[in-house]
């Protein structure tokens, strides 16, 4: 009689440090299994406690929270399938990122991480010990199983160890956060471990936000050959079950669906909806607000809370002075109303006169500079704030990556807030993707379909309206020269000489260069956003604050 082995894939969204509900995930999806007669339900990485843990995972009596709750998982799940599920173990003075194997009431097996990543986002080096590479297991009678735990995949020698001990099926649980073209670069990897051991692997993934990441989903199995068997939806959860069958040849996956890929920009746009809704869930908030300026910055951080929250739970404000001009007014309210959103005004014009009479004595006959433009920007924060502070409302600020690169933005003015949907989103792209929203629709969006960002927003040049006819372009290079050489600079990390190079004035480039250095101090203090490039500002991009350092090349 041919053997078989059924595995649950559980590709679901645990909350970093809720154990007993992360715990209570894996039960819903272990009596899935069981009613499937499944004879494993199979977790991501890290999947008890959340991830990424940080520093948390260091506090002893949080590790020893996450096994009680391991132990009484598996007492809770001991008469039907095995589950395997990752979470922090700490033995002989040494804390290991792990993936366990509950069978009969039991931990049956323990896998510990061999590669920890200390690059990008990842700093597992000086969170966790690496281990001496795991041998495989078993599950009854079906096939002998390795689990390299994410890193451990994306090198050769540990799956290669696995299937040299006898291992006939890699399961892969990953904690593995998105960038822009993530995903063909994980399938590669993958493709490569397959095709160097001849064995079926099974790549299961996190799903959901956590800070500044998104973990994408999109967990899938090849078979022998590189073959894809199937693969599941990215951003979604959800469980799904794969047979495999043994034939002369080894292991096999029955075919199953293959959901595809969406393009770059839809990823993008899907990542910045669920990492704010995930955001607000995960920390207790049901309501933001915005300043919503006329411009498209803006417009998009509101079409953006609105696909993630619904347009009840978000509120816009356009804060206008006298440089605000009839068509940014016409333009947010049109916004607003495209949205379907509350649509509020407050005029800065008395708070902003006070304040000026306030500082007259001191400023004398100093002539009005930027001082005067900034103190606009902090009247608008500091009503902005008042506002999230009686109503409960989290305040969404709504800065680029173009101006939180070079600094083009006030600090403690339009930079305050909780969140910024667009942190890592150049000023080039947010027109593209303003464009895109108004052209796509999907189920996951609770905004309405149309065009939501009206297109004399997108149209129009970009100003941040402190001064009569202001226009970026007065004080910064025109955004796609701006943002070519920021992606050289930031994104790729390139000389001024290459930037030069690539045809790019040395005098711009070299200006660019000084306001991305200046501007740290301020991106210590912004808000968190979602990680849209493997570049982002914070963890993927760590600047001293002080640096006299300049590019001479």
């Amino acid at each position: 009689m041919t053997k078989s082995f059924r595995l649950t894939m559980a590709q679901l969204n645990p909350t970093v440090g809720d154990i007993s509900g992360n715990a209570a995930l894996a039960r819903d999806a272990w009596e899935q299994a069981r009613a499937a007669r499944a004879d494993m339900v199979a977790f991501p990485e890290m999947f008890l406690t959340g991830y990424q843990t940080q520093d948390l995972v260091r506090r002893p009596a949080f590790v020893a929270d996450a096994m009680r709750r391991l132990r009484l998982l598996a007492l809770d799940c001991a008469d039907g399938p095995a589950i395997a599920i990752g979470g922090p173990l700490y033995e002989q003075d040494r804390l290991y990122n792990a993936y366990f194997v509950l069978k009969g009431g039991a931990i049956t097996a323990t896998m510990r991480k061999h590669f920890l990543p200390n690059f990008n986002v990842f700093d597992e080096v000086r969170l966790f010990k690496s281990a001496d590479i795991s041998g495989p297991y078993t599950i009854g009678d079906g096939p002998r199983i390795g689990s390299p735990i994410c890193e451990d995949a994306w090198n050769p020698d540990v799956s290669e160890a696995m299937v040299e001990s006898g291992a006939e099926i890699l399961i892969v649980p990953n904690g593995s956060p998105y960038f822009r073209g993530k995903f063909p670069i994980r399938l590669n990897n993958m493709v490569a471990r397959v095709i160097e051991n001849d064995v079926p692997l099974v790549y299961l993934n996190l799903v959901g936000g956590q800070d500044d990441q998104v973990f994408d989903g999109g967990s899938f199995v090849l078979n022998r050959g590189a073959k894809l068997a199937m693969q599941m939806p990215v951003f979604e959860t959800g469980v799904a079950h794969v047979d495999f069958h043994q034939t002369d040849e080894g292991w096999v996956a029955q075919l199953g669906k293959k959901a595809t890929l969406p393009d770059d920009i839809a990823q993008d746009y899907r990542v910045m909806v669920e990492s704010l809704r995930d955001y607000m869930r995960k920390t207790g908030f049901r309501k933001v607000l915005l300043g919503l300026s006329g411009g498209i910055d803006s417009a998009i951080v509101a079409a953006i809370a609105v696909d993630a929250l619904g347009a009840d739970n978000v509120r816009c404000v356009m804060l206008p002075s006298e440089y605000t001009s009839q068509g940014s007014l016409d333009d947010a309210a049109a916004a607003a109303k495209a949205l379907g959103c509350t649509y509020d005004t407050i005029n800065i014009a008395g708070p902003r006169a006070a304040v000026t009479d306030a500082l007259a004595p001191l400023f004398g006959d100093l002539p009005p500079d930027l001082t005067e433009e900034n103190i606009q920007s902090r009247i608008r924060g500091l009503l902005l704030m008042a506002q999230s502070n009686k109503f409960g409302e989290m305040l969404l600020t709504t800065g680029n990556k173009s101006e939180v690169a070079v600094g083009y933005a006030t600090i403690y003015g339009d930079m305050a807030g909780g969140y910024n949907p667009i942190k890592d989103l150049y000023k080039t792209r947010v027109f593209d993707t303003a464009r895109w929203r108004n052209a796509n629709h999907h189920d996951w969006m609770h905004g309405p379909a149309g065009e939501v960002i009206p297109a004399a927003i997108i149209d129009k040049p970009p100003s941040a309206e402190l001064r009569p006819d202001q226009k970026d372009e007065d004080s910064l290079p025109p955004y796609d020269i701006l943002d070519g050489i920021l992606d050289m600079l930031v994104d790729r990390e390139a000389s001024v000489a290459d930037c030069v190079a690539a045809g790019y004035d040395r005098e711009t480039v070299k200006r660019v260069e000084h306001l991305i250095y200046i501007s740290e101090y301020k991106r210590f203090q912004s808000a968190p956003g979602p990680r849209l490039s493997n570049r982002a500002f914070w963890l993927d991009r760590r600047y001293p604050i002080v640096n006299r350092w300049r590019d001479e090349s």
